[in-house]
């Protein structure tokens, strides 16, 4: 997959591409990561890619010219079609499914946007899929492009090592993950669970549905309701 990010700091972005999981991808070829600083096609000797909104109010818009000629630069770099994104607090919940129906895809052009928002042209003009991160504000978007690069890259295939630990992690199954342990046994009075050290794969299996329900009931019960399970499942 190629993954082109346009940002007003791309030096922000880097270092945490570089690490982990997505840096391992990255060097391994799975994912193609690419930052464009859309200062470079401001036009202007000052770099200037924001201006005041018409009809008055605070802050600065990010102005249509250089999004479009990034855009427009960044495509022709690759014969892939890529499906835009734009980051904004308006668009869809960034969510398990979103971010596995984005990992199927070839190629994606992610806008970050910055001050106060967008030139409405920007967003009209380009149709890309608008995605938020959730119901806050941020700066900028750069943080909700290292989200989305993250929920997205974690899901290409050999990616993660362990494969299968993907599927029981939270929200893969519409549930929050079960509670999990690791040595030691006892720690300051606390103790593993006895199932989880019974060697009955049969009993720990069903530990892990019960808790997993019933965490998700208590904490989302939101994502109960989703799925149409708004009963007890212990």
């Amino acid at each position: 997959m190629r993954i082109d990010v346009l940002s007003l700091f791309p030096e922000a972005l880097e270092p945490f591409f570089e690490a982990s999981i997505i840096g391992r991808a990255r060097q391994s070829g799975i994912a193609r990561i690419h930052c464009t600083d859309i200062r470079g096609f401001a036009g202007n000797r000052h770099q200037k890619v924001d201006d005041r909104p018409f009809g008055g109010g605070p802050g600065m818009v990010m102005m249509c010219s250089p999004v479009f000629d990034a855009v427009a630069n960044v495509e022709s770099e690759d014969p892939v079609p890529a499906t835009r994104i734009l980051l904004t607090p308006q668009g869809e919940r960034l969510t398990q499914r979103v971010a596995r129906e984005l990992a199927c895809l070839p190629r994606l052009l992610i806008i970050c946007g910055h001050y106060e928002g967008f030139d409405e042209r920007i967003r009209l003009g380009l149709a890309p899929r608008e995605i938020s991160i959730g119901d806050y504000v941020l700066s900028g978007g750069e943080a909700a492009a290292m989200v989305l690069v993250d929920a997205v890259v974690r899901l290409l295939p050999g990616a993660v090592g362990d494969e299968e630990s993907i599927e029981d992690e939270s929200f893969s199954r519409g549930l929050l993950e079960y509670p999990q342990y690791t040595r030691p046994r006892t720690f300051r009075g606390m103790e593993v669970p006895e199932v989880l050290i019974s060697g009955d794969h049969a009993r720990i299996e069903e530990w892990r549905r019960s808790e997993s329900a019933r965490r998700t009931r208590e904490r989302r019960p939101d994502l109960l309701e989703e799925k149409g399970q708004t009963q007890d499942t212990d």
